[in-house]
Formats: C-alpha cells, structure tokens, sequence
C-alpha cells in the first residue's frame, strides 16, 4: 500500500508489563549444552519472562493500562476507543477488550473491540486507533497489545519455546493539533500463512483426541496440533526480502534518509532475522535498540516493550523520529514513523503468579 499520513494525534505514553517469573535458556535442560550455546547465539535470547497459568495477556494488559492512565492523571471517562492486539485472547468470544473495558472502568459508549494480529499487531494498531481518532474526532484512544505465546509452544520443542516471551502493554494516544503526522504503511501475503501456525482449535480443524497427541518432528522438536509450528527458514526468507524493500519504500516517499531517524525500533523476532534486516536498511547498531537478550520475542508486545525497557529514559528528555517495524505472523508486515516529544513511558512494570505488582 502507499503510505498513508494521519494529523493531529500524537503517541503520548507508553507502559508495559511482564511477569516476574524468569527463565533462562542457559539453564534449560531439554537442550543439550553445546545446543543451548548455538541457540542463544543465533537467536540473541538469554532470557525470558513466562507467564503462569492463569495469567493471562488481558491480565498484563489491564496492569499496563491501570498504571498509565493512574501516571498520566488520565480520567479513564476521557477515553473514547479502546483496541486489544492480541492472539491470546482470554475467551473464544466475547472480545477480551470488552472485558478490558469494563475491568478498565471505561465509559459503556466508547468502541472497543480485539485485533486478531501478532508480530506485526502493534503497527496496525497505531493505524486503527489513530485512524479512527482523526476521522472521528475522538479526543483520547488506548491502544493495548500483548501476548502469552509461551503457553502456545511446546516446552520440547527447540525451535519455538526457548524463543517466545510473554507481556502486555498500554500506549495512550492524544489528539493534538500541533503533532506532526504519523506516516503508516501496511502490508500482508496470505500465502505465507502455514509459515507460522497452530493448526488446530479453530473453525476449520476443531479439537479432536488427535489434536493433543504429541510427535516427534525431529530431534529436539516435539509438539502436537496444539502447539506453534515455525518454519524458520521461510520466516527468514520473508522478513530478510520483504522487510528493507518496505522500510526504505517509506523512508523514500517521505524523501528521508536512515539517517535522519533516531531509532529504528523492530519486532523483536531474533537476532539473525533483525540484524540481517537492520544491515539492509542501513541503520547502525547505536540506531536500533534490542530487549531480545531479556524478554524474547513478546508478539504484539515487543515493540512497546522496547521501547519503554531501552529507550524510556532518554526520550522522556528529548523530542525523537522513530521507525517502528513489525513482521511475522500472517504473514504480515508494516512500518510507522512517528515523532514523539519528550515521551513518557513508565518504568518496566513486574507482576507475580497472581497477577499483582511486585
């Protein structure tokens, strides 16, 4: 698609929330040590935080937004349009930002509804609470996006799980005259779609005693139907050969160079795949900030992440440009850049088991 140009709304804050429990990919004994090594070197995950059973990305999410609107002295009745990204929702159906309104003390006459996306969710966001901000001339939008992928991957399965993390986070939207605009282009190719998978639980293969059973893929790769299937090498290929073309096409059409932005922030997917993309697009390494090392790849969550755990410090001081790239799951992708002035994002925020703050 083209670029397109949303005025007057400006990302305002930032907030994000993870589980206190850790686990280390170093200790994980399902993994011989010589493999261990070689996956935390390609994959640059050290570490991640894993939800346990019952916390839940509506969970994280609700945590992330409370604290925001409480830090921001945001009235939650000036709030009018409320979006969860999320492939975690907490039912089937009803939408969990339903929920999310209610549990959020959210007025009953504002829009909230869920956005089925992953890795390249929080892009999309941007452009769906923004876009709706400005052709509706709501005042304030709550964009919440977060996953816990952990409990969808195997915990024998080598290519996924040491992989995946788990978080929430809120960002706060503003109508604002004065922001400059937000610049968004999306992209998608259905084609691509058994690259990353769980192929049953839905519609179109439902739960059967099959659905549970285990089996054996490869050594080091055990899952059932249940379970996130990843084709690595086709999600490189994707991302390495659809990604650059996608961010230097936006940086072009706005007559802009790598240069002339102050972060490029990515999905966090691992550290071959965003490095191999970083080089292409000509950043530097003091450009493009990673969390990968301490919270995995988070899905809809990891560019949010990102930003508050590497960079909230230091744009809570200064205006900035960042290009913000997500990719993946779909597949599909998408690119925003945005100016941001003086940013708030809260400190990381920590919850244990139950779900409190720590």
């Amino acid at each position: 698609m083209a670029v397109v140009s949303i005025p007057h709304v400006r990302v305002q804050a930032i907030s994000a929330c993870v589980p206190k429990r850790c686990q280390r990919n170093a200790q994980d004994e399902k993994i011989d040590e010589k493999d261990r090594g070689l996956l935390i070197r390609a994959t640059g995950v050290e570490e991640r935080r894993i939800a346990s059973i019952g916390l839940t990305a509506v969970d994280l999410c609700e945590v992330a937004a409370r604290e925001l609107l409480r830090n921001q002295c945001v009235d939650p009745d000036s709030i009018d349009i409320l979006v969860l990204v999320t492939q975690s929702g907490d039912f089937p159906l009803p939408a969990s930002a339903i929920i999310l309104q209610d549990r959020l003390g959210l007025r009953r006459d504002i829009m909230a509804f869920d956005v089925g996306l992953g890795c390249s969710g929080y892009i999309y966001g941007l452009s769906i609470v923004a876009g709706l901000m400005q052709s509706m001339g709501l005042r304030r939008g709550l964009l919440l996006s977060g996953d816990v992928s952990s409990t969808r991957c195997s915990v024998s399965d080598k290519s996924t799980y040491p992989l995946f993390g788990d978080a929430g986070s809120a960002t706060l939207l503003q109508h604002d005259v004065t922001a400059q605009d937000m610049h968004l282009s999306l992209f998608s190719d259905g084609s691509g779609y058994k690259n990353i998978i769980i192929r049953d639980g839905g519609m179109r293969n439902g739960f059967s005693e099959s659905s549970f059973v285990p089996h054996v893929v490869s050594p080091g790769i055990t899952r059932s139907r249940l379970h996130l299937e990843l084709d690595g090498m086709g999600v490189f290929s994707f991302a390495t050969s659809r990604v650059p073309p996608s961010v230097n096409d936006i940086l072009s059409s706005l007559k802009m160079q790598s240069s002339d932005i102050d972060f490029f922030v990515m999905h966090q997917a691992n550290k071959l795949i965003n490095e191999t993309v970083r080089r292409k697009c000509g950043f530097s390494n003091e450009q493009t900030p990673y969390s990968l090392a301490k919270f995995g790849n988070t899905s809809s969550a990891s560019i949010p992440l990102t930003i508050v755990a590497e960079l909230g410090d230091l744009l809570a001081r200064r205006s900035a440009v960042l290009l913000l790239s997500g990719f993946g799951v779909g597949l599909s992708w998408g690119n925003a850049l945005i100016h941001v002035d003086e940013l708030r994002c809260l400190p990381l925020i920590e919850v244990s088991d139950d779900g409190r703050q720590v």
